[in-house]
């Protein structure tokens, strides 16, 4: 028996179709439709943490922004990192055009999601929340970095390598305080933005989620859409700020830029560089414009 048909008999489930989402890089996801007709999603994730990281996450926030209802959980066996049974939400993810009346409506649920307090710095796993010894998210962020260099060097030409290493020092020493503890999605892009006649009508993907400073989490955004059409910049912002003040993001966005594009290369390398090989040539890419090679 495979993994799904033992998932749909441990959640009892009673199905017609189902269907594998693509585009799930980390977990394996499958759209299930029961005999009565209705949708549901099965999210069967990379590893146990974050099975509970999603769970918490997703019942942390059910009431303060649309997020999908976690109608079972199932926490796993040796073999099985667990599954999350959710409900479909009607919408489709946010890929297309995005016009000013949808970046305003997304900067307004984004302020919402950051403006939800954590307990410290950290993450939700396996036997509750763990903070970070010690709570600092800068000293996080230069640990990240360092952990990150041996698996980028054996990718990175060596003068790529040299200068992303020079280019760290400099850009992370312009960054601005961070902001007190709260949830930030870390992956805050348009797929896991889904929308039904442009509204906005649900944020999905919570198995990166964590509490840390807002300012890791504008990275995306920017990538996928303020730097296609700048013109959805303002509208964003404007949204955003009806709910909380935002951090100064001319001092912000450069940084995690180049940190993004850095830890997707070191990620490449622990998934399967041939499995990922586009998203690897586009994170060089963003490292060699960011670094001027």
């Amino acid at each position: 028996m495979n993994v799904i048909q033992e998932i749909i008999g441990r959640f009892k489930l009673n199905v017609l179709h189902i269907a594998e989402v693509p585009e799930s890089f980390s977990s394996e996801v499958y759209k299930l439709t029961l005999v009565t007709q209705e949708d549901v999603y099965v999210k069967i994730p990379f590893n146990k943490d974050k099975l509970f990281r999603e769970y918490e996450m997703l019942e942390k926030l059910t009431g303060i922004i649309p997020v999908p209802q976690v109608l079972d959980i199932w926490a796993g066996d040796e073999r099985t990192a667990g599954a999350l049974l959710l409900s479909a939400i009607e919408g489709v993810p946010c890929t297309g055009v995005v016009d000013q009346q949808l970046a305003y409506q997304i900067g307004v649920y984004h302020a919402k999601l950051h403006n939800v307090t954590m307990p410290g710095y950290g993450v939700h796993e396996t036997a509750g929340f763990r903070m970070l010894e010690p709570n600092d998210w800068r000293l996080y962020i230069k640990s990240n970095f360092a952990k990150w260099q041996e698996p980028c060097k054996e990718i990175l030409k060596p003068e790529l390598f040299a200068k992303c290493v020079a280019h760290f020092a400099g850009v992370f020493a312009a960054l601005p305080e961070p902001e007190r503890p709260c949830v930030v999605h870390m992956d805050f892009r348009p797929g896991n933005i889904l929308i039904n006649d442009n509204q906005v009508v649900g944020i999905i993907d919570y198995e990166s989620a964590r509490g840390g400073s807002s300012e890791i989490d504008f990275t995306k955004i920017n990538k996928y859409v303020w730097e296609v059409d700048p013109r959805v910049k303002l509208p964003y912002l404007q949204g955003y700020e009806t709910i909380r003040p935002l951090l100064d993001l001319e001092r912000v966005l450069p940084f995690y830029s180049f940190y993004d594009a850095f830890c997707a290369v070191a990620w490449c390398r622990k998934r399967g560089l041939e499995q990922h090989k586009a998203y690897l040539q586009e994170s060089i890419s963003v490292l060699e414009r960011l670094v001027g090679v």
